[in-house]
């Protein structure tokens, strides 16, 4: 039977002041006169940032969730243009090695999604160029925490400039441009709008990328359905990565807002994904993207514990018992 293992995005609702996501714009970084202790100022909430998240990671282990996704935002202004010349990681390279060493000792699973700039088929080559910074920055973050950064960060495939196929092929062709090293920090997702589950698939066929197969996208964007038709094909984008396979799950807010994530995750839909891949691979993790974060995984482990197909492994693990 498959392990499902689940997670949650970033911050948790029930941690009080564990923010990883603290900043400060370039405008407020340019009105101090004193250039260095401005400087000193992003270094002290990047490594606020990073102690937040030990401390999500401790209250994860004690509910044993060991599925997560840090926050982007961990170091304030890392990418900006006008610091370009700041060392940024000298400072918080303690901080991410006990961050590090903390989800290895506890066998977590960390990763990345980076925002939706990062557009590897812009027509633009100064985009492409800023989202290789981008990549670059969390590939480091990741180096720092002694992690292997291969299939930690999952990218859209961009946008449609007016012509989906064209751009489509783009980004197969940009790809002979990104570093080997970030090639393998990427993973490809369906998204809600442009690409649909089709269209991933025929790019992470191409290119040996993993695909993170969003159910949630796939109700707002398809071209087929049904999506179980795909799903070994799916499964068989990961059959290289030294990670185990790995889905989106949230619910529609409502039908007039489809797109939008709603605060908990609706159990039949779930279930409804669990019934269709129980036993198509030994494991696969779960991260639900939901407005209630750790209480919606909560919630739902709540409700997946009163089925009677569902065994509990963990509080945050489980397997489907077919009738």
């Amino acid at each position: 039977m498959t392990l499902y293992r689940l997670g949650y995005v970033a911050m948790s609702v029930n941690l009080q002041n564990a923010s990883p996501s603290q900043t400060m714009t370039y405008k407020r970084f340019s009105a101090v006169r004193d250039r260095e202790a401005a400087i000193r100022k992003l270094e002290r909430l990047a490594q606020s940032n990073i102690q937040n998240c030990i401390r999500l990671l401790k209250h994860n282990k004690t509910h044993h969730i060991e599925f997560f996704r840090l926050s982007s935002r961990l170091v304030p202004l890392a990418t900006h243009e006008a610091l370009e010349k700041w060392g940024y990681l000298s400072a918080i390279k303690e901080d991410l090695s006990e961050l590090g060493a903390l989800a290895k000792k506890g066998g977590i699973r960390l990763d990345f999604h980076p925002d939706h700039f990062v557009v590897i088929n812009s027509i633009d080559k100064e985009i492409f160029k800023t989202s290789m910074k981008v990549l670059k920055y969390h590939y480091l973050l990741l180096y720092q925490m002694g992690l292997d950064p291969t299939h930690r960060c999952v990218i859209h495939l961009g946008g449609r400039y007016q012509d989906k196929e064209k751009s489509l092929e783009r980004f197969i062709d940009n790809w002979a441009f990104v570093p080997k090293g970030i090639q393998k920090m990427i993973m490809i997702e369906n998204d809600d709008t442009s690409y649909t589950l089709d269209n991933c698939l025929y790019v992470c066929e191409k290119l040996n990328i993993p695909l993170v197969f969003d159910i949630h996208h796939h109700l707002a964007n398809y071209d087929n359905e049904q999506w179980d038709p795909n799903w070994e094909r799916v499964l068989h984008t990961w059959s290289r990565s030294p990670l185990p396979v790995k889905m989106h799950i949230s619910s529609p807010k409502s039908q007039h807002e489809f797109k939008s994530h709603a605060d908990f995750v609706d159990v039949e839909l779930f279930l409804d994904f669990v019934k269709k891949t129980t036993g198509s691979t030994d494991q696969i993790d779960c991260m639900i993207e939901a407005k209630k974060k750790d209480e919606a995984l909560f919630v739902l482990v709540e409700e997946l514990k009163k089925h009677p197909n569902v065994i509990m492994e963990s509080e945050s693990t489980f397997r489907w018992k077919a009738d």
